[in-house]
């Protein structure tokens, strides 16, 4: 899916993507990029890296790969305008709450909780110092529709980074920091296959059976389709955007429908 985008929205920007080189994560970079935005990521493997975004080989889950991130982005870009919180996503087994040991429980929350936190710590005071930014993070539908066979730690996790974007929404607002969260349903990335023959692993059948059962388990999606990763990471950047100056503290849900309650 291709989308539009004005190629000067983020022109003398300074952006930093977490986890940028797949999925959500790639889409968003791009999309930035297409704003021409200046663009800083990282990841653990980099490959097919795109022209003209600055990369650093880190694991974010640790707190030096953290670290190794803001120092590239500070030395590198001279500090950030935008932080756009995408790492995450889960490893843990199928089999329901009691598969899941310390190590899968201390895995979901430095990658879908800490790994955000941290790069927070580090960078977000560069913007006060400014008295300007934007820090859009990416919850998950998980946080309040967990499916209880293979989601628990994951969704326990963005649930915690829902809370957490929401209380420092709070605290930064009134010095110009501006703090929101997207909140994904199923989107069509490489991690989706994934996930889905895991649990095809796990509870036999094909892969087919096991999307049938995550669509069932959710209550299916009302518009038929999962959110191509370019919807998603438009929306980031719209949150991200000048245009949307007077949007701060919110969670926005992009899910095709599939939470039918207000």
């Amino acid at each position: 899916m291709s989308i539009k985008a004005d190629p000067t929205e983020f022109a003398g920007k300074r952006v930093l993507v977490s986890g940028g080189t797949k999925g959500l994560g790639r889409a968003t970079v791009e999309r930035f990029l297409a704003g021409g935005a200046r663009v800083i990521t990282a990841a653990r493997t980099i490959k097919d890296a795109i022209e003209g975004v600055e990369y650093v080989q880190a694991d974010l889950t640790t707190p030096e790969g953290g670290e190794a991130l803001a120092k590239a982005a500070l030395e590198r870009l001279d500090g950030i305008d935008i932080l756009a919180h995408v790492v995450g996503g889960s490893a843990s087994p199928a089999g329901g709450f009691v598969a899941l040991t310390d190590e899968h429980w201390l895995a979901e929350l430095n990658l879908n909780l800490l790994a955000t936190v941290r790069l927070d710590r580090l960078l977000i005071p560069q913007m006060l110092e400014r008295g300007a930014g934007v820090v859009v993070h990416v919850t998950s539908i998980q946080s309040v529709l967990p499916l209880p066979e293979s989601t628990t730690g994951y969704a326990a996790a963005k649930a915690a980074l829902r809370t957490y974007s929401k209380s420092i929404s709070k605290e930064l607002g009134p010095k110009g920091v501006r703090v929101n969260a997207v909140s994904p349903g199923w989107i069509m990335t490489e991690a989706v296959g994934d996930f889905l023959e895991m649990l095809r692993a796990a509870n036999g059948g094909t892969v087919d059976d096991a999307r049938q059962s995550v669509l069932d388990a959710l209550g299916g999606i009302s518009i038929g389709r999962g959110a191509e990763p370019e919807e998603v990471a438009d929306l980031i950047a719209y949150l991200a955007a000048d245009r949307a100056a007077a949007i701060h503290g919110a969670e926005f849900v992009i899910d095709g429908g599939t939470i039918r309650t207000v």
